[in-house]
Parts: structure tokens; C-alpha cells; sequence
């Protein structure tokens, strides 16, 4: 069993001892600005490095902070006025499209581990159908088996990740090739991912002296970055991508189980077979935003090996289109991820994957031909550790921002506003015609009781006249 056991539980005890935990640690800025940097080869326990709220620029070493308060924001406010030069622009700006882009992507649909995974059956069943069912089953049989999975409550996952922007093509065909993306150039960074059932997560990833972080409380998903700040996720609660990337073999497989076989590819020199998810137009209609963004489609392929059963290959399609302010043309966007896994180890029994590289191409696309740009990236990822059943892993660690919370309550309320106004709106006139009938019907009665009393009188005063 190849698994590193000092460097976790030794950090993690540390950090019991001083009542941390992700909640709590996210929260805390004193243990923010307490922790220390990983080392190079270090453990998954370590806490990431305290980063700022920003990108920084000027690449400032943290031991300015040292030199006393008043002098440090002196220098900050300076930095401020000084115009950025055009590499650091770049660079801030390939910041925010990788962060964007690869830092927290999700799956694209609604997860649930502790549902069943489909009972295999031929009768009754396509062809494809059943072929997809019977590829899972060896998965998870290859992956350490359904009973030992269902036996995992909560995950603690470290890795190092490297990121780089690598060119840039525009709808002349020209391609302009970054030159901060090769060799040291590149971006690098650490990540840690958190989980426990059912449907709640975790991710913290600094890179390049910024942060984003994004989790799942099971009832609402969020992301925090820099320039954003917190937001909620629209649609249902989805896991993260990265789970997927050979982390969690439970949730890959039960996200699958709506998919269908389409046939057989040669990954490198592996023969796997290929299965694709495709999802439902319910889930789109609820992530899309009818005045900004409609989600059109969000497909997956699973490519799983024929000589293993493993997952060796994930790839996820998103297309979307950006409704145009003030009349203008609508902006389609593809986001197109090619994730390759490799170096399974057992980690208590359950196969992981512990490398692999992502790809990612970024499509920008109009009516206008000129409007088209394509703009590639990559990330070379590790995992350095994995434990499961980690003990004092509870709900108030994947508790969402303060601020999130503010601005729910304050949708919530709008929307209960809305309604209620509705009703009343409803009411009033529901009251308005109930009382105009009443007041039609008694104007009825009383006609008509008048005129009965009228023919009366008539008869009277005939009988009147005829006496006399």
C-alpha cells in the first residue's frame, strides 16, 4: 500500500490542537495569516499558504508584513498609484481566466451517493443501456467494490496543481502564443478538497498569489473569487469536477448511470470503452438565467479501460449563450475540458488516481466572424495525499460565506415579497368581483322586490277606485 502516513496525521493532530478546522480556518483571519507556506514535498494536512484577496502583482514576499503595519499599507497604497506595466496586466488577467475556468469547475448534473446504482438487466433494456450498466459495475469492482465506497463518509484530498494560458487564436487564424506558459513560466499552486455525505464539499486553491475557494453545503453550491467575490451556483447542487478526476469512483459512477455506451476508442494505447452523459433539459432550464445566459448543452464522456475497468479519461462539453445588452448580438461560449488520469494507488483499498492533465479550450463565438477567439489552456495536477473517514470533519466546515448567506436571505425575501403581493394582488381582486356581484345581485333583488310591490299598489288602488 503506498500511502504517506506522517505528514497527515501529524499535521492534522496539530491542527485539532489549535480547534481548527476548513470552516473555521476559512473564517479566522489570525489562522489565515498564522499558517505556513507547504513545504515542496509536503503532506496533504498542511495548511495552504496565506494568500491575499487578489491578485498580486508585483510578486511581494510575505515578509514585507513584518516590517510593521503602517509601513506595509504605505507601500500597498504606493504600489496602488503606480500604473501596472503590460506583463503584469497579462498576467493578472491569465490569473483570472485560469482560476475561472479550471479552478472549481462542476459536474453536470445532480449527484446523490447515497442513491442505488441501477440493477443490471438485459430484458427490456437497449443495447447501450445495458452495456453502460455492466462497464460501472466492473468499475466499481475495480475500484474496491460498492460495499467498501458506501463505507466512506468523509475525504480529505492535497494535491499540487500547475496551470498555464497557452495561446490564443483569433478568427483571422492567427495564433499568439503566451510566453508565460512554458517551463517555469507556468502557474503553480496547491489545492485541498474536503467532502462528506451526502453532497457536501470543499475546495481551497491558491495560485499564483490568489485564492478561489468553492463548496456545497447540500442545499446550495457557492465560489469565491477575488474579483467576484461569494456567488451562488444556479440549478441543483452538482459535485465538483474534481472529484471526478479519478477522486471519488461512488459519485463517477452513479453520475453515469443515466448514460449510454456509443462504442469503442483507443486512449493512448489503453482500449476503453466510451460512455456518454447527456444533460436533461430540466437541469438546463434551471441553471440558465432567462435575461443574461442559457445553458444550451452540457455533455460527458467517460472513457473506461477495457484491460482495467478504471476511469482513464474524462471529457465534458458546455456550450452557452450571453444574451446581448441594448439590442446587440448574442456571444456564444464552449467550454470543451479533456481530463487524462493516470498512476492509481491503493489508498485503503480504493484505487485513486494520483496524476493527470487537463486541457481546456475556451470558444468565443458570434454572428459576426470576426468576433470568433479561441483560447487554450492546460493544468498538470498531483495528489499528494488522500485519507477517508477523517475524524472531526462536521457541517459547519462546508459553511457557506457570510455575504452569500446575506444576499440569499435577500433574494428569499424579494421572492416571498413578490409572492405575497401577488396574493394580495389575487385577493383584492377576487374580493373586488365578489363584491361587485353581491352588490349586483342585491340591485337585482331589490328591482325585483319593487316591482312585485308595485304591481301590489296597482292592485290596491284599483280596488280603491273600483269602491268608489
Amino acid at each position: 500500500m503506498e500511502k504517506k502516513q506522517g505528514g497527515f496525521f501529524s499535521a492534522l493532530k496539530h491542527e485539532v490542537a489549535r480547534g481548527l478546522s476548513p470552516g473555521k480556518s476559512r473564517r479566522s483571519k489570525s489562522a489565515d495569516m498564522d499558517a505556513q507556506p507547504p513545504r515542496g514535498g509536503g503532506g496533504g494536512g498542511e495548511v495552504l499558504t496565506a494568500v491575499m484577496e487578489g491578485p498580486d502583482a508585483c510578486g511581494a514576499e510575505r515578509g514585507e508584513r513584518k516590517e510593521g503595519w503602517g509601513r506595509w499599507v504605505r507601500g500597498q497604497l504606493t504600489r496602488a498609484a503606480a500604473p501596472p506595466t503590460a506583463g503584469e496586466g497579462g498576467r493578472r488577467s491569465d490569473l483570472r481566466l485560469l482560476l475561472g475556468v479550471m479552478g472549481a469547475p462542476l459536474a453536470p448534473v445532480h449527484v446523490c451517493a447515497s442513491e442505488p446504482l441501477p440493477h443490471l438487466s438485459v430484458k427490456d433494456t437497449p443495447i447501450e443501456t445495458s452495456s453502460a450498466q455492466y462497464i460501472l459495475q466492473q468499475y466499481i469492482a475495480a475500484s474496491g467494490g460498492q460495499t467498501l465506497l458506501k463505507s466512506i463518509k468523509s475525504t480529505y484530498t492535497s494535491g499540487t496543481t500547475r496551470m498555464s494560458a497557452l495561446e490564443f487564436q483569433t478568427a483571422g487564424g492567427k495564433v499568439v502564443r503566451n510566453r508565460r506558459s512554458s517551463g517555469k513560466a507556468a502557474e503553480a499552486g496547491r489545492f485541498v478538497i474536503w467532502s462528506m455525505q451526502p453532497e457536501m464539499w470543499y475546495i481551497e486553491l491558491a495560485l499564483g498569489g490568489s485564492k478561489v475557494h468553492a463548496g456545497s453545503n447540500g442545499r446550495i453550491v457557492w465560489r469565491h473569487t477575488p474579483w467576484l467575490g461569494a456567488h451562488a451556483a444556479k440549478g441543483p447542487v452538482r459535485p465538483l469536477r474534481r472529484a471526478l478526476q479519478g477522486l471519488d469512483p461512488l459519485t463517477t459512477a452513479i453520475m453515469f448511470s443515466d448514460a449510454i455506451c456509443i462504442g469503442e476508442k483507443k486512449v493512448n494505447t489503453e482500449d476503453c470503452f466510451v460512455l456518454k452523459l447527456c444533460t436533461d433539459s430540466q437541469t438546463l432550464k434551471s441553471r440558465s438565467t432567462a435575461s443574461s445566459a442559457e445553458i444550451i448543452r452540457h455533455v460527458a464522456f467517460g472513457y473506461f479501460s477495457q484491460r482495467t475497468g478504471l476511469l482513464i479519461k474524462l471529457e465534458d462539453s458546455h456550450l452557452t449563450r450571453s444574451n446581448g445588452s441594448n439590442g446587440s448580438e448574442s456571444v456564444y461560449w464552449e467550454t470543451n475540458i479533456n481530463t487524462e488520469i493516470g498512476e492509481y494507488k491503493n489508498v485503503d483499498g480504493v484505487l485513486v488516481g494520483h496524476k493527470g492533465k487537463s486541457k481546456v479550450s475556451l470558444m468565443r463565438f458570434g454572428e459576426v466572424a470576426l468576433s470568433q477567439r479561441v483560447t487554450r489552456m492546460e493544468e498538470i495536477w498531483e495528489i499528494d495525499e488522500v485519507a477517508f473517514n477523517v475524524k472531526g470533519v462536521g457541517n459547519d466546515c462546508f459553511i457557506p460565506p457570510r455575504d452569500l448567506k446575506a444576499a440569499i436571505c435577500g433574494e428569499e425575501s424579494r421572492e416571498l415579497e413578490s409572492r405575497d403581493l401577488k396574493s394580495w394582488d389575487l385577493k383584492g381582486g377576487i374580493c373586488g368581483e365578489e363584491s361587485r356581484e353581491l352588490e349586483s345581485r342585491d340591485l337585482k333583488s331589490w328591482d325585483l322586490k319593487g316591482g312585485s310591490l308595485g304591481k301590489k299598489g296597482g292592485k290596491v288602488r284599483d280596488d280603491w277606485r273600483v269602491e268608489d
